[in-house]
């Protein structure tokens, strides 16, 4: 068996009908890891401590439950309350063999084993962000000073219709001047989504990765990864496209309302898809899906949960913002005094016109929080993935397995064949 993060079987989804053998969440495996009866351990809500009896046979009294070895997952808990030990009155301890307890996760679990990933194994984390930023930045300044072409400027005694179509022309020339920065950044992204999603996966196992393993491991997906990564933003160009068309096509008063209205409701449906497929990525990397299986995969994961997902990558966006703004004004003032031209054409109101020291000190301030925020993203939605598949296909039996957590068998049954 491959016990690294293949153990999601390829294909048809587990939730979509589990084969027999495989443990479902109200079913723990036992040490042949075969599933048992028992309820499951990740009810809501739990009996107080110390109300748990074992069941005994009719006309029978009280029958003393049988001590069970004690759980040494990172560390050996004493008796709890009332000298019970953890597992006799009380919910028993999830394992912790990585990053994450292997239970679903709240909040503040996924933010923390994003940034204990990053803390784990910072060697090659950094590795490969830095030197993606690095490249990307470089790039990006040879675009901004060599290719941007001039802004469009805006009349803004214009006319409502005249006004429109200036503000049309503005948007096709920034889309124009970003169109090369967008594509360096998504093949920069494309390389560290790809390599920090193997890191992250292992690091859940308590494995360390090298940088040369998880490229490798990671190299095979690149190119479906990459498509999945292009089909997005074009899925959100033509949703935008679709929502504003007829209003620019009628043009009047009543075409700017209906430009307006439809943008708003483009908007919104592009923010909802783009949270039902927020699990792509990790879906496509770790159980080897194609692009639109992948697609379905996060769909699925994220039905019934779409407003907890958004809410955390929402917070997830703010964090990772207000990080970089505390990197990069310091570098951005800095970078202003030194180009003395560029502050004294912004200060004369005739527009800065930024040269080589600006470029390169903001560009320095970008790697360096790029380097930071862009881990912990990752991080975020891969163990946001985990943290599904635990709720909903008990995955939390599996990676224990895969860990060799003592109690859950090291294979499980029928599944002997390797993975694609």
């Amino acid at each position: 068996m491959n016990d690294t993060p293949g153990w999601a079987s390829p294909g048809s989804a587990p939730s979509d009908g589990q084969e027999a053998g495989v443990p479902r969440p109200a079913q723990p495996a036992d040490d042949s890891g075969t599933p048992s009866d028992s309820p499951s351990k990740w009810s809501k809500t739990q009996p107080p401590p110390g109300q748990w009896s074992a069941p005994s046979a009719p006309g029978s009294g009280p029958v003393t439950p049988a001590p069970r070895p004690a759980p040494n997952w990172g560390g050996s808990p004493g008796p709890g309350p009332g000298g019970q030990h953890p597992g006799w009155g009380q919910p028993p301890l999830a394992a912790k063999p990585g990053v994450i307890p292997l239970r679903p996760l709240g909040v503040g679990e996924i933010l923390d084993g994003a940034v204990s990933t990053l803390r784990a194994h910072w060697r090659t984390v950094l590795g490969v962000t830095i030197v993606v930023a690095v490249i990307s930045q470089i790039g990006d300044i040879l675009v901004q000073r060599y290719l941007l072409p001039e802004p469009v400027d805006v009349d803004p005694n214009a006319s409502p219709t005249e006004a429109l179509n200036q503000a049309v022309d503005a948007m096709q020339s920034t889309l124009i001047a970003l169109a090369p920065s967008l594509f360096i950044t998504i093949i920069g992204t494309l390389f560290t989504t790809a390599v920090l999603t193997v890191v992250i996966s292992r690091s859940v196992l308590g494995r360390s990765v090298t940088l040369s393993d998880a490229w490798h491991e990671a190299r095979p997906r690149l190119l479906q990864l990459l498509g999945l990564t292009l089909l997005l933003p074009v899925m959100g160009a033509a949703i935008v496209t679709v929502g504003i068309l007829p209003g620019l096509l009628i043009g009047s008063g009543a075409g700017i309302a209906l430009t307006m209205l439809g943008g708003l409701a483009s908007v919104v449906v592009l923010i909802w898809l783009m949270v039902n497929f927020s699990l792509s990525s990790p879906a496509l990397m770790l159980e080897r899906q194609s692009i639109v299986a992948s697609m379905r995969r996060s769909a699925k994961l994220v039905k019934g949960t779409w407003w907890r997902i958004f809410g955390i990558l929402l917070l997830t966006m703010l964090l990772t913002f207000v990080v970089s703004m505390i990197i990069a004004v310091p570098f951005s003032l800095i970078a202003m005094a030194v180009d003395g031209d560029g502050l004294s054409g912004l200060l004369s109101g005739s527009g800065p016109d930024f040269g080589w020291p600006f470029l390169i000190i903001t560009g320095i301030g970008t790697v360096i929080s790029t380097s930071i925020t862009l881990p912990i993203s990752a991080g975020v939605s891969v163990l946001l993935y985990v943290d599904q598949r635990i709720r909903r296909e008990a995955l939390d039996l599996e990676l224990a397995r895969a860990a060799g957590v003592p109690g859950y068998g090291s294979e499980r049954p029928g599944n002997d064949a390797p993975r694609g």
